[in-house]
């Protein structure tokens, strides 16, 4: 102890502060347990972790020096994704143009308080998924119950949100998009489960391994949501659309056909540029729509792409430009919740209750319908059901419900282009990961790193406009 350098014992009081200060934020005291191993590591050293030190190998010193810088890279990185906030790619398009496909962002998982990992055994640079291997990053035991740290704020109307999408709580390996649930939908549970060679194996992903998605909350637990030509209300009122909603629009020119200049102006990507063909019978109906015809019957070309009130005003404006009308909205795709949703679009959509922590329900067939995924899926009582009309939870008949947890309603910008509560429903509470901050770096699919692959003005910018 006497041998022990005054500069140790400055490294491990400020260790020790802040290990204590991350058990007092934990809430669980018991982990103190392990503070005489960081005075074991910083001062008495009885316990031999740097062994390899004194080894007349060098090869063995120098293998393991890098192990023990990897290990303790590993151990940092893991409690800074934990508790702090970590990188995370935007995929898809849903939140453009607040969010571009390309953006990496640092998301603050403090905002919100983060989760205890509820499965502590994973490898923290890989979701769910190692690659090259191709195998799990994780192992399944022990699960620990759902706790959240405090935070600086709770979810708010008009946040971006980053969260474990529900739905892929089942996953079918050799095609995980669309999810599970739309594939059974699609193509009826026995061949999903049967088909190995075109689905994969069928897996469960505990809920914090589960993929991240990235929307914009719109509804939150308690409120009734429901959406009228495209404007979403709450409780009854419509709400200020983001200033980035996007919607899908017909446009066309009056003659000649739309440039690289001109799709780069809008700023429309090269994924979202679409000539609608048209066939002979589609004449009238484009007619009749006002769109151009000329004096021999041919037809200008059509274009649609998703796009911004900024970009229909610039269009309109444009002398060039024939016509620019909105995509009426129609749905192949099955609405949440599957049997209620008959006759409703994803611009003309509910009503529909939010469920919140501590309010009830009456289990009626109806609501069963809507609220069963989150009575049994989300808040554990598999054993429920219904039975000639009368609702089971844990084997014993129940006339009502009360909810374990706040649930939110998310949804993407690009609003005919969103796989989001509209399709899959609720976010749970437990699901959410944390609030985008920054976006760190940009890059550009479209174009290669040397001309414009990196989109230099999106550095260091906030990752939501509408909350600047």
């Amino acid at each position: 102890m006497k041998e022990v350098k005054p500069t140790r014992w400055a490294r491990f009081s400020i260790v020790a502060l802040i290990f204590i200060a991350w058990v007092a934020w934990l809430g669980s005291w018991w982990v103190l347990i392990f503070l005489p191993l960081l005075f074991d590591i910083y001062i008495t050293g009885y316990i031999p972790l740097t062994w390899w030190k004194k080894s007349k190998s060098k090869t063995v010193r120098s293998v393991m020096s890098w192990v023990d810088a990897i290990l303790y890279a590993l151990i940092l990185v893991y409690f800074v994704f934990t508790f702090i906030g970590q990188n995370y790619q935007i995929p898809s398009s849903s939140l453009e143009k607040s969010l571009l496909v390309g953006d990496y962002l640092w998301v603050n998982k403090t905002a919100y308080g983060p989760r205890v990992p509820m499965t502590p055994i994973h490898f923290p640079l890989a979701q769910h998924t190692l690659p090259i291997i191709n195998t799990k990053s994780y192992i399944e035991t022990p699960q620990w119950k759902y706790k959240r740290l405090k935070g600086l704020g709770k979810v708010e109307r008009g946040d971006i949100v980053v969260f474990n999408f529900p739905a892929g709580d089942t996953v079918a390996t050799k095609m995980q998009n669309p999810d599970y649930y739309t594939l059974v939908n699609m193509f009826g549970r026995f061949a999903v489960h049967n088909n190995k060679e075109q689905f994969g194996d069928i897996i469960y992903r505990p809920v914090d391994r589960r993929e991240n998605y990235v929307k914009r909350a719109v509804g939150l637990p308690g409120e009734t949501i429901s959406i009228v030509d495209g404007v979403i209300h709450i409780d009854g009122k419509p709400v200020p659309q983001p200033q980035n909603v996007q919607f899908n629009h017909f446009f066309q020119l009056k003659d000649g056909m739309m440039t690289e200049q001109d799709w780069e102006r809008l700023g429309i990507s090269v994924d979202d540029r679409h000539m609608v063909p048209l066939s002979a019978q589609d004449v009238a109906n484009v007619e009749a729509n006002g769109f151009l015809v000329r004096e021999d019957g041919s037809v200008p070309p059509i274009y649609a792409s998703p796009l911004t009130p900024a970009m229909v005003d610039a269009l309109e404006a444009d002398p060039r430009v024939a016509n620019v009308m909105k995509v009426p909205a129609s749905e192949s795709t099955p609405l949440f919740p599957d049997k209620i949703s008959q006759g409703w679009t994803r611009a003309d959509y509910g009503e529909l209750w939010i469920p919140k922590k501590g309010e009830s329900i009456e289990l009626t067939p109806r609501n069963w319908d809507i609220y069963n995924r989150c009575i049994r899926n989300y808040e554990g009582h598999h054993d429920a059901y219904i039975k000639d009309n009368v609702v089971y939870i844990d084997g014993k008949p129940a006339k009502s419900y009360t909810f374990d947890m706040d649930y939110y309603f998310m949804m993407g910008d690009n609003r005919d282009n969103s796989a989001d509560s509209r399709y899959w429903g609720f976010v749970p509470e437990d699901h959410i990961v944390g609030k985008p901050w920054r976006v760190l770096v940009s890059f550009d699919k479209d174009k290669n790193l040397f001309n414009g692959g990196i989109r230099w003005n999106r550095v260091f910018k906030a990752a939501n406009p509408d909350k600047e």
